[in-house]
């Protein structure tokens, strides 16, 4: 007989488990997009960037090899959805920009991403979501001081 599960550990289940359908879900909706998950993100992050990203600011962000997102930005590159451009701080860097295919694609992201986000969480107690928001928002800062 198995020992029950303590809350830390169903949290974690949970926290992990959601994440990733929550992705899942959501990559399935723009599956036609002809870019993956990582790509999506990608743009995402480049949009949502006040000044345009550098490759490493990229790989941190979403939490990856520096090598690994040079070959994203390649592909996405390729697709004609970003460019490059050099930094004239440092001419080592390469800042990432949308093209205007890039930003149509992200305007595609972001409407499946709303339209996916109000048909999911419409359907919880506002009061819960506010709790569960405050604790994530929690959880973030915890890992982020450690």
């Amino acid at each position: 007989m198995s020992s029950p599960i303590s809350p830390e550990e169903r949290f974690s289940k949970a926290l992990h488990s959601t994440a990733r359908l929550w992705r899942g879900a959501l990559d399935k909706r723009l599956r036609d997009l002809g870019v993956s998950e990582s790509g999506w993100m990608t743009i995402a992050l480049i949009a949502k960037s006040e000044t345009p990203p550098s490759q490493s600011d990229l790989a941190q962000a979403l939490s990856v090899e520096g090598a690994s997102m040079v070959s994203m930005i390649d592909r996405l590159v390729k697709l004609g959805l970003v460019e490059r451009i050099g930094s004239e701080a440092d001419r080592r860097v390469k800042h990432i920009v949308l093209t205007d295919d890039g930003h149509k694609v992200f305007a595609r992201v972001k409407q499946e991403a709303d339209a996916f986000r109000a048909e999911t969480v419409s359907r919880l107690d506002p009061v819960k979501l506010a709790i569960a928001a405050d604790i994530m928002e929690q959880l973030q800062n915890l890992i982020n001081e450690s």
